[in-house]
């Protein structure tokens, strides 16, 4: 790998957070040093490294560490204990607003973040036609920025990480927000800087962008790295642990990755008659599932390129897809009718969720795969047979 990028060794941060606040000088005259702390760790003797050009994907939920981890690698936080090392020039699109000057127009905030990122004015002043064409917000580029919208926060925040020319890009949660057309172009952007050999830390909750843009992830969970794995085994754990299954049952067992008993556990998935199947064949799945006791649940099938793009995910909580299981073994069976995509192999991953998805029974990634075979010449990734005919008569 040669020399890391990034390095993240063995780093732990602590808050100490204020749990009585007295809202006047008077109580605090009445009652001095009666103020009562308590302490949170965000983050518990994580440790990885990001080679040189590698993308590595940071995914958790809410409150596992991933934005805390983040400022701590961009200089933002310090560690309180363990060392992080940066090689090369650094640009980082945190949360939202992060970096602006709301009362500045959004000319200055580009001179501003680039002096921020150690740019001269005349460099800055070379990037700033291109920050503003990729932003789309040249009639608004002087405007003060407290008048954006969210949308348009991250659009001048992106234009500005991507066109500062940095050796590392750290982007957290960017495509979250803004129209599908920009989320599309920032993607464009991000497979460019891969093809340029550039190190990127990519933050997301969402499991399909980290299995296509990322080379591996790293998975926290209340502060802990619970995984550093290919994206596949990483999107595994995460929603394991979403799925109420611990990794550790305390912060000095990290790595520890024992199943918790669960309502309902998949044993297995089968394709009926072979994992290979023709292009417009039917489908037919059987998944093995053990329960302790009757449940109702939704069946989630996704079907992904081995490249991680998403082909289809079924919604359980259509009718169609809700199962009621009783205790014990059974069997579900999945029916497709017709399975019309073209030739490739794909990935089956199942999951077993609750009303709404508000929980994860339980959740089998790479759970089989199916190799489809197509004799025709059509090209992509769904087949279609249209039918055409033709009728002699003026177009209007």
């Amino acid at each position: 790998m040669g020399v890391p990028a990034v390095e993240v060794q063995q780093v732990s941060k602590h808050f100490r957070l204020n749990s009585e606040r007295h809202s006047s000088l008077k109580d605090r005259i009445i009652h001095p040093g009666r103020s009562t702390y308590s302490d949170l760790t965000a983050l518990h003797d994580v440790d990885f490294t990001v080679g040189a050009g590698e993308t590595v994907g940071i995914i958790g939920r809410n409150g596992s560490g991933k934005s805390t981890l983040l400022k701590c690698i961009c200089g933002v936080l310090q560690p309180t204990s363990g060392r992080i090392l940066v090689r090369g020039s650094l640009a980082a699109l945190l949360e939202l607003g992060a970096g602006f000057q709301i009362e500045l127009s959004g000319r200055d905030n580009i001179y501003l973040n680039g002096s921020m990122l150690g740019l001269s004015r005349r460099e800055v002043d070379r990037a700033f036609d291109a920050i503003v064409e990729f932003s789309e917000l040249g009639q608004f580029i002087d405007t003060q920025v407290k008048f954006y919208s969210s949308g348009m926060y991250v659009r001048l925040g992106f234009a500005i990480a991507v066109n500062v020319d940095p050796d590392v890009l750290v982007i957290d949660e960017v495509l979250a927000v803004g129209d599908e057309q920009f989320q599309a172009k920032c993607l464009d952007r991000i497979r460019a800087f891969q093809e340029e050999g550039r190190t990127i830390l990519f933050v997301s909750h969402n499991a399909d962008q980290i299995r296509a843009i990322c080379d591996r992830a790293v998975v926290l969970d209340g502060g802990l790295m619970l995984t550093d794995a290919s994206p596949g085994e990483a999107v595994r754990v995460f929603r394991e642990s979403l799925g109420g299954v611990p990794a550790a049952d305390e912060l000095g067992a990290p790595n520890r990755q024992e199943r918790a008993v669960r309502n309902v556990e998949i044993l297995g998935v089968d394709v009926v008659g072979g994992a290979r199947v023709h292009t417009g064949d039917a489908l037919h799945l059987r998944v093995g599932l053990r329960t302790k006791e009757p449940v109702a649940a939704g069946l989630v099938l996704e079907i992904h390129k081995l490249n991680g793009e998403l082909l289809v995910r079924t919604d359980p909580d259509d009718a169609r897809s809700r199962v009621e299981i009783p205790g014990g073994e059974s069997v579900v069976t999945v029916d497709v009718d017709s399975f019309d995509v073209l030739d490739g192999a794909y990935q089956v991953n199942v999951g077993i969720v609750g009303p709404h998805g508000t929980a994860i029974y339980d959740w089998l990634e790479c759970a089989t795969s199916i190799e489809v075979t197509y004799e025709g010449r059509a090209a992509g990734t769904l087949a279609m047979v249209p039918t055409v005919a033709v009728e002699p008569r003026p177009w209007y």
